[in-house]
């Protein structure tokens, strides 16, 4: 990680710590910009997202945070509760399912 990227990262979780939810996303936002395979970026994104209720974009990060991370336990519980926020159940409990698997040591994909 870039100094840059560490020192806006860590400016951002000091906002999320200090309830400045707003900068906090745009923050995490920028993170994601300057690297955009930073999945621990993608995954506070979303968390601030969904936080400050803007649902879809959540979820759009959320996706993206599993996609880097397919065996993440936290980030598929995340977007499991993103999908509830949004009413998508179906895509809720599939994530949910994802999240079992991994809690059990599970994986979702084959790590070489």
């Amino acid at each position: 990680m870039s100094p840059e990227l560490e020192e806006l990262f860590d400016d951002a979780n000091g906002d999320l710590a200090v309830g400045d939810l707003e900068q906090a996303v745009e923050k995490y936002s920028k993170c994601v910009e300057l690297d955009p395979e930073f999945f621990d970026g993608w995954h506070a994104l979303a968390m601030s997202l969904m936080k400050v209720g803007r649902i879809s974009e959540a979820i759009g990060a959320g996706l993206k945070a599993t996609t880097l991370k397919p065996n993440d336990l936290l980030a598929w519980t995340a977007l499991s509760q993103m999908y509830v926020q949004d009413g998508q159940i179906a895509e809720a409990e599939d994530a949910k399912g994802k999240a079992r698997i991994l809690s059990l040591g599970g994986k979702i994909v084959r790590e070489e």
